[in-house]
């Protein structure tokens, strides 16, 4: 069955129309050609297509498109500005917080959420935030002094 969907992606007014069983994944990567939201399990346990829906890290595999009638999505496309890196990007980045890179879209947007709630969150609280996502490379001591990193850049912003 057909649904027009009318939401916000990555800033921008977007109407599609989906099938009732599409998930959002399978819309922003075979519809949009959006390919930073990864597909890796299919079952919502890595986070590789983690995006953001009004500001909550969902994983796209799970989430039905015509569920996100309404919504703001963000992807990690839509995450820098006018050309420029957010400090998170940057700080994975300057802190070499990916080897592959396949879970790097979704760690990010993760660590955006988490950033956006809490500021200045100590070790414990974005090893536990970051939890359901996955790094296979194993690059999480890494990915975590990026955070803390992009925690003090946000706050010098």
């Amino acid at each position: 069955m057909d649904h027009t969907v009318h939401f916000w992606l990555n800033g921008e007014e977007r109407t599609l129309t989906v099938q009732t069983g599409d998930s959002l994944l399978e819309v922003l990567r075979n519809e949009l050609r959006l390919y930073g939201t990864r597909e890796t399990c299919g079952i919502g346990m890595c986070g590789a297509c983690t995006v953001l829906v009004n500001g909550k890290p969902l994983s796209a595999c799970l989430l039905l498109a015509p569920q996100v009638d309404g919504q703001e999505v963000l992807t990690i496309e839509g995450l820098s500005q006018d050309g420029q890196l957010h400090p998170i990007q940057q700080a994975f980045i300057d802190h070499n917080a990916f080897q592959c890179s396949y879970c790097t879209p979704g760690m990010i947007l993760t660590a955006k959420a988490l950033l956006d709630e809490n500021p200045t969150p100590d070790e414990e609280q974005i090893k536990e935030y970051l939890s359901g996502n996955l790094c296979r490379c194993g690059s999480y001591i890494e990915i975590i002094a990026a955070v803390q990193d992009a925690s003090r850049r946000l706050a010098d912003h």
